[in-house]
């Protein structure tokens, strides 16, 4: 792979995630996008290596991956795992939540990010 970072490759499919947005994504999109969070950028459909994220805080080296039901699934954790330790092995922390989180304790998701970046008022 020639670029860590939004490999040219993968523009094309980051691209169409970002037009084609979960509802979830688009809950937590709301609270991050344009610096409002805190002042800190987050940047969506970001890519590192082989895998795209659905949110990236470059500043905290944080990886926010939002999961749906198939998340669930041995294949599916297998991945998962596959990608946190890639993630890892490039510094970059990840933290993943359920879909059904985001959606109905949203408060409770930006205080859990809050401390992972370590913000303090």
């Amino acid at each position: 792979m020639r670029f860590i970072y939004n490999d040219e490759i993968l523009k094309p499919r980051r691209k169409s995630l970002r037009k084609s947005e979960t509802d979830t994504e688009r809950v937590l999109w709301k609270y991050l996008r344009n610096k409002r969070f805190y002042g800190i950028k987050f940047l969506r459909q970001y890519s590192v290596g082989p895998y795209i994220l659905d949110f990236y805080c470059p500043q905290a080296r944080l990886a926010i991956e939002l999961d749906g039901g198939g998340h669930a699934e041995t294949d599916q954790k297998i991945y998962d795992l596959d990608r946190t330790r890639y993630l890892r092995d490039k510094d970059i922390k990840v933290i993943r939540f359920w879909n059904n989180d985001v959606i109905k304790n949203t408060e409770a998701v930006l205080e859990k990010i809050k401390k992972k970046i370590q913000i303090e008022e």
